[in-house]
């Protein structure tokens, strides 16, 4: 721990560092309206986003598997560098389970005045090239602003040979009852459906809500997607860039009931919709570099008199960078 402070005194932000119960470093992100976010440098993981009235947007599994062991069910994480169960590799990649650290050096991506940030980097280890021949640096960015919770990832080639892989900035959004939710902007989309074996439909619905177990991945996806929370009159904002999947997960009974790391009930006040490249792969040349983009944010709505334009929620905001 101390030499993870001693690296921090020379940013320009100063972070926060505490050790949980379960020993794993945690850093605070603050912002001065009063939102905050929390970081675990094991799995590189966001476990908390509060907004400036202490309301936690995040959610995490009642039954949360804190022992360094396996992922931690919920908040937000990244999938690489395969996004699935594919053979003998480890579902949803090893980034999730290994500890990443703080990046000496986050160019050429400066810190922001008017943000509260943190760098992670993860490098590539032996364990890793037995089953991808190149080896490879995943760094990421969280920054936390008003209103605001960003995600830069980027993932660089260190290698003299190409590097492929899929992933997903995977997000556990907090809801008050999935009855209550829509998902708006994957309309008319194809989609591949992994509850039926990866069989490819064409999104029929205006928009999509939740009765039973749903596991879908939508392809070529918009830069923005709305997800709308009736009961508590609040949107979600996701905005993403380079990641042109989008996958739609929510366990219902059944399978809420199967997973030892989800309580029985928590399915009903959960949503994950993540950022993803899973349909084609991404391919890096040697020391070539890939950047993707995601921003989080929430808008107020007024659903007890049908006042929102879900098309000024997707269509109202600038590009991200």
């Amino acid at each position: 721990m101390s030499s993870i402070r001693a690296r921090l005194k020379t940013r320009p932000m100063p972070l926060n560092i505490l050790q949980d119960k379960d020993g794993l470093p945690r850093i605070i992100l603050t912002e001065p309206t009063g939102a905050s976010a929390e970081v675990l440098l094991y799995g590189g993981r966001v476990v908390s986003w509060k907004n400036e009235r202490k309301e936690e947007l995040l959610f995490m599994s009642s039954k949360a598997n804190w022992k360094q062991s396996k992922a931690i069910r919920g908040g937000i994480s990244v999938c690489f560098p395969q996004f699935g169960n594919l053979g003998s590799l480890e579902q949803h990649g090893s980034a999730r389970n290994r500890f990443w650290s703080l990046d000496r050096d986050p160019s050429p991506l400066p810190p922001s005045d008017n943000q509260s940030s943190v760098d992670l980097v993860l490098k590539s280890q032996g364990v890793d090239l037995k089953t991808r021949p190149s080896s490879f640096e995943f760094r990421l960015r969280i920054s936390l602003s008003a209103g605001k919770l960003i995600l830069i990832p980027r993932v660089r080639n260190t290698d003299k040979k190409t590097l492929s892989f899929t992933l997903s900035t995977s997000n556990y959004l907090s809801v008050s009852d999935i009855s209550e939710v829509r998902v708006e902007g994957l309309e008319t989309l194809d989609y591949f459906d992994n509850l039926m074996n990866k069989s490819r439909f064409t999104e029929q619905a205006d928009a999509i809500t939740f009765d039973g177990q749903m596991d879908r991945v939508y392809l070529r996806t918009p830069t923005k997607i709305a997800i709308i929370d009736h009961e508590k009159k609040r949107t979600f904002v996701l905005q993403k860039n380079a990641m042109p999947d989008a996958v739609v997960w929510n366990p219902g009974y059944r399978k809420a009931k199967a997973l030892p790391d989800l309580g029985d009930d928590d399915y009903k006040f959960m949503i994950c919709v993540d950022s993803a490249a899973v349909e084609n792969p991404i391919v890096l040349k040697p020391y070539e570099e890939w950047k993707g983009y995601q921003e989080l944010s929430t808008v107020s709505s007024s659903y007890c008199s049908g006042q929102l334009d879900p098309c000024k929620v997707l269509y109202g905001f600038h590009s991200p960078p």
